[in-house]
């Protein structure tokens, strides 16, 4: 499976991006597919994943503001971000993985196909 993801960009906090992933080469409907971000010096972190029956799955930090939302007859998963704050900048990946557990859905160890990162940078 290959991944690409884009959409990231410079935005003002309280503003809103939508990210998107592009899947190809692979069951897409079957996967669990995720975001995950990472900030400067700081681990990846989980934002939400979406399993194959379309079940969302939050980070706390997130939840209320962010959607995650899947189509499966263009293999794409995007992820609306609304009220966005500075804490949420960093490098958004997206991930899949066709056998994850439930237990296991926030750890990005667990994936094993990941798009390159999409930048979003949110200014104060």
């Amino acid at each position: 499976v290959q991944l690409q993801a884009s959409g990231g960009g410079l935005v003002q906090a309280g503003g809103s991006l939508r990210l998107s992933c592009a899947a190809s080469g692979g069951s897409f409907r079957q996967y669990t597919m995720a975001w995950f971000r990472q900030a400067p010096g700081k681990e990846r972190e989980f934002v939400a994943a979406i399993r194959y029956n379309s079940n969302t799955i939050y980070s706390d930090s997130v939840r209320g503001r962010f959607i995650i939302s899947r189509d499966n007859a263009l293999n794409m998963v995007y992820l609306q971000m609304n009220s966005l704050q500075v804490e949420d900048m960093g490098i958004y990946y997206c991930a899949a993985d066709a056998r994850i557990i439930l237990s296991s859905i926030r750890t990005a160890r667990n994936y094993d196909y990941w798009a390159q990162g999409t930048q979003v940078t949110v200014s104060s």
